[in-house]
């Protein structure tokens, strides 16, 4: 019989439905269970496409025994970190605070008040390498709640008010100084931690640190030292080379299992793509360099065809295993590669991809990377080099085709409003700079699908979607990175209905989230559910934090707005940030871009339209070619016939008369330069 998660909607609740375990999903009806029985809760949190979530599973959760014993003694909640990002953080610090260290599934022992008095990651179903088997655990749980509860309860209490403590995180302090010294120690501490040789931050497992990269791309541009360049320009080229990217469809795996990007963990991310789609372009900018531009087209390309939804929204990951093995859908061997390119070609192909009899990875079967460029590659063998990359092309054309034949992996299909937005903000910028009518398109069909259906009749964000039900209400990271996103695709399109949007919402994020005694936002609004601890989120994870986000949004529609409310609310994030900033360079590379953006000088740059539509398109095609993260871009264009509202009545105040050739004006703080007139001028001024 199926447990209560059978009326879920999340694919990883789902996936638990038939265990023996009596799983509740979080709610009213478990919580009071908890408390009518005065049964401790077993908690465990995880995800669709973790890959050690579905070994905890088919060990433990579907063993009879061990089921047997959890239902006896404790009431078993399973939870969706993707769903439930406010519990997971909670309870997540709970875990570290406890073993020093976290990670998923996670497993954690709640009083019937909710309060963490034991707690884990994976345990295996019996004892072995020094780990305790999970029957092991839940006894000696069980015995502490029934013959040492007291003892449990005060480490509750304690672990609760550290929770609590480390919610109330982020006292930046009113006289605290936000200069350009924390920028030159963030690229020192990064500089300490690259690695040299195969790009990336630390050693092996090796994830891609996409906002760290980012702020190095803005640093260098801030002040051109060459090392920030290079170790930039490192990272990206080793990454788009390595196993952690798709050769044939395009796009990022989650990280590397090892140092040098070969072996990734095989699930993709929603969130690692739209970042890393939004460096990539950035990198194209800086650096002028074709083959980013390439990854970008073939990362919009992968999210076009394969995590698009039907109503337009994109879907949250791809697992790491199929028919029960991580990568088998990915991996080939050289008789494979024979068998749908040809003997000849797969030759070159397998020497460049570096497919061979002894693998690379686990059997005999090889990960698609490139050792060598394709250049080097041809000069090697003293093949033409225009005429193997058209044969690679093809051949990377037909072994696509022939995979994804291939029983595919999991996927995980539900929407999330944050996740959606990252993509929608990358999706916009690849739609002007590469640029792609396509992507742009696709982002602002992603982003009428969030407002139209995840959305509240009163204008509020629900967080997650699927099979045709949206719910729970949206969490910090919804509403700042819709709010970024919404100002990119008003940058990308000049239609004011984004920026009325992105303004509304920014407005309940103060009205609703803001900490007015210590500055920043709380990751939950003041009337969502009220648990243990209200969290601060300070710290980037796999995706940019809360408060980073806002100080990154708010920057960005004050300055277009002119809107001091958002201004000084982004500096109050700012602030709250700084302790981290200065502490843990490495946990806010997006904090630290807002910062960059604080510092500026910000560019203002008001574009108006001449009589010849050619040379506006012209000259906005040459602006949208520079990198300028320092800048935010308006217009107003006389072919719109979305309604204008006022958000830009002060930057375009006195700069709106017809003129017979297109005009920029190159602002600051609302003060600007003499007018530029033509396309040559402009350009110069550039």
């Amino acid at each position: 019989m199926p447990n209560a998660l059978a009326h879920e909607t999340s694919p990883y609740l789902l996936q638990h439905q038939n265990n023996p375990v009596q799983w509740h999903p979080w709610g009213p009806q478990a919580l009071a269970r908890s408390r009518a029985e005065n049964k401790p809760i077993f908690l465990s949190i995880g995800y669709s496409a973790c890959h050690w979530c579905h070994v905890m599973e088919h060990e433990s959760f579907e063993n009879e025994q061990i089921a047997a014993q959890l239902n006896e003694h404790f009431v078993c909640i399973k939870v969706d970190r993707e769903e439930r990002p406010d519990l997971d953080q909670i309870y997540m610090n709970a875990v570290q605070l406890m073993t020093g260290r976290g990670g998923w599934p996670m497993s954690v022992f709640l009083t019937p008040d909710l309060q963490p008095f034991f707690g884990g990651t994976y345990w295996p179903p019996e004892d072995k390498m020094g780990m305790p088997g999970f029957p092991r655990i839940l006894a000696a749980v069980s015995d502490a709640w029934t013959n040492r509860r007291e003892m449990a309860l005060e480490q509750a209490q304690e672990l609760t008010r550290q929770l609590q403590a480390v919610g109330q995180d982020g006292d930046g302090g009113e006289k605290a100084a936000l200069g350009a010294d924390i920028l030159r120690q963030a690229s020192s501490q990064l500089q300490r931690v690259f690695d040299w040789d195969q790009g990336g931050f630390g050693g092996a497992p090796k994830f891609p640190h996409s906002m760290d990269v980012e702020l190095l791309l803005r640093l260098w541009q801030r002040q051109p030292r060459q090392e920030l360049l290079d170790m930039a320009r490192i990272t990206l080229d080793r990454m788009a080379a390595g196993g952690i990217y798709d050769q044939l469809a395009g796009g990022f795996h989650r990280y590397s299992v090892d140092e040098r990007w070969l072996v990734p963990h095989f699930e993709k991310m929603l969130y690692d793509n739209g970042l890393l789609l939004g460096v990539y372009l950035d990198a194209y900018l800086a650096l002028g360099e074709a083959r980013f531009a390439a990854v970008a087209r073939e990362t919009v390309e992968y999210i076009l065809t394969y995590m698009t939804d039907a109503q337009g929204g994109f879907h949250s990951t791809e697992d790491a295993d199929s028919e029960g093995e991580e990568g088998k859908f990915y991996v080939w061997t050289p008789a494979e590669v024979a068998q749908v390119i040809g003997e000849e070609a797969a030759q070159r192909f397998c020497y460049v991809y570096d497919v061979s009899e002894a693998g690379n990875f686990e059997h005999g079967q090889s990960i698609l990377n490139l050792p060598k460029t394709v250049a080097q590659c041809a000069a090697v063998r003293g093949w033409n080099a225009e005429e193997l990359a058209a044969e690679l092309a093809e051949s990377r054309r037909k072994l696509l085709a022939h995979r994804d034949q291939r029983i595919r992996p999991g996927k995980d299909d539900k929407i999330l409003v944050s996740w959606n937005a990252l993509m929608i903000d990358a999706l916009a910028r690849a739609g002007t700079i590469l640029p792609s009518p396509a992507a742009l398109v696709a982002a602002e069909r992603a982003a009428q699908f969030i407002l139209t259906t995840m959305s509240r009749p009163d204008g509020r964000l629900l967080h997650t979607y699927r099979g045709g039900a949206a719910k729970l209400d949206g969490y910090l990271d919804d509403y700042t990175y819709f709010i970024n996103a919404l100002t990119t695709l008003y940058e990308a399109t000049f239609d004011e209905a984004w920026l009325n949007h992105a303004a509304r919402l920014a407005e309940i994020v103060l009205a609703r989230f803001a900490d007015p005694q210590r500055g920043g936002f709380f990751f939950t609004a003041d009337d969502q559910e009220q648990l243990i601890a209200r969290n601060k989120d300070l710290h980037d994870s796999s995706v940019p934090s809360g408060n980073a986000m806002a100080a990154t949004a708010l920057l960005r529609l004050g300055k277009l707005c002119g809107r001091p409310d958002f201004l000084a609310a982004a500096e109050g994030a700012l602030r709250a940030g700084l302790p981290v900033m200065q502490r843990s360079p490495t946990a806010s590379g997006q904090m630290l871009i807002a910062l960059d953006f604080y510092l500026g000088p910000v560019q203002e740059l008001v574009l108006i339209p001449g009589a010849d539509p050619a040379e506006f398109a012209a000259v906005l095609a040459d602006l949208r070619r520079r990198f300028l993260p320092r800048a935010v871009i308006a217009s107003r264009s006389p072919m719109k016939t979305s309604p204008r509202g006022k958000q830009l009545d002060a930057l375009f105040a006195g700069r709106e008369d017809p003129r017979p050739t297109t005009t920029l004006f190159i602002c600051q703080n609302f003060t600007c330069q003499a007018p530029v007139v033509g396309r040559d001028a402009i350009a110069k001024a550039l």
